[in-house]
Formats: structure tokens, sequence, C-alpha cells
């Protein structure tokens, strides 16, 4: 029985991979949200021209996260990222609503990709720290998220400055793509 506890402990300790896109408009708090998660400074992030990435480790579980840059004229080169997608993060800032159509264009185009069909959407409501953030819930209704039938969602009220709601949006993603 020793053997078999011992092989069995060296398989079940050996951490899964998840590959996570981290995607949105630009200046939504993608790079930041990463930042916090690693915890490195959150003081001076530039925006993203291309893509970063980290290895977020959460339980057992290392999340490749992709943070593709937002600007418009990056956008169409997203795709070349959705191969071995596990989950999609879509990062909004809840504070711009006069970005929020734009937002919810770019997010309709990625739901329809072949690629991420079927995928967990998070949506990460940013910046509630700031007085003029719009509650998840409106987020979500001016996103029309509640007509998204065809794959798990969730949207998670977060502050990427403050650390706070984060965790709480990736334990929701791990627990659709283990």
């Amino acid at each position: 029985m020793g053997f078999f506890s011992t092989l069995f402990g060296m398989f079940s300790s050996k951490k899964a991979a998840l590959r996570l896109l981290f995607l949105g408009l630009d200046n939504a708090g993608k790079t930041t949200i990463l930042n916090a998660m690693v915890d490195l400074p959150l003081d001076n992030i530039s925006p993203t021209q291309g893509f970063n990435m980290k290895t977020v480790k959460h339980e057992k579980y290392e999340l490749n996260c992709w943070d593709l840059g937002g600007q418009r004229a990056i956008r169409p080169f997203w795709q070349n990222y959705f191969g071995q997608t596990d989950g999609i993060v879509f990062v909004i800032d809840a504070a711009d609503e006069a970005r929020m159509e734009e937002c919810g264009l770019e997010l309709q185009k990625l739901l329809e990709e072949e690629k991420l069909s079927g995928l967990p959407l998070l949506v990460f409501a940013n910046k509630m720290d700031l007085p003029s953030a719009m509650e998840a819930g409106e987020v979500a209704d001016c996103m029309e998220l509640y007509t998204i039938r065809d794959r798990p969602w969730h949207i998670q009220a977060c502050s990427a400055m403050k650390n706070q709601g984060l965790r709480e949006g990736i334990e929701w993603m791990v627990k659709q793509v283990k």
C-alpha cells in the first residue's frame, strides 16, 4: 500500500497548467490585475504593446495568463492567441461608461470565435474603488451578459489597485476549467 500511496502522491501533487486569456479594451486594468495577483508593483504601469504573460499560482494550478493589449490597432491580433485556451477573462473599466458599447461589441466578437466556443467567461468589472464606477449588475445589464447561453459566465466586481475581488473571480474560473 505504501508504494501506491507514494505513486499516487507523485501524480496528484503535479501542478496542472491552465491557459487564460486576459482581454478587454485598453486602460481597463488587465496588466494591473495580473501584477496585483503576482504581488508586483502597481504604480507606473504602461499600456501593453503586444502581450505580457504571467504565471499565477492558485492552489494546485499554474495559471498561464496571457495579457493582450487592448488598443484598437492590436485587437485584430488577439485571434493569434486563441488556440489551446482554457478560459477567457474579459476586463472592463466599470468607471468608463462612455466605452461600454465598444466594450460590448468587442466581447460579442470574441464570443463568436470558433476557437473560444463554449469556454468559460469571467468578466472583471474593474476599478470599483472609483466613485464613478457602475455596479457589477449595471455592467452586466449594459453588456447584455444575461443573454449568454453557450458557456458558463460570471461577473466579478473588483479593484486591481486594492486587490479586491480578484481571488474570488479566479476561484470561479478554476472551478469551471478543472
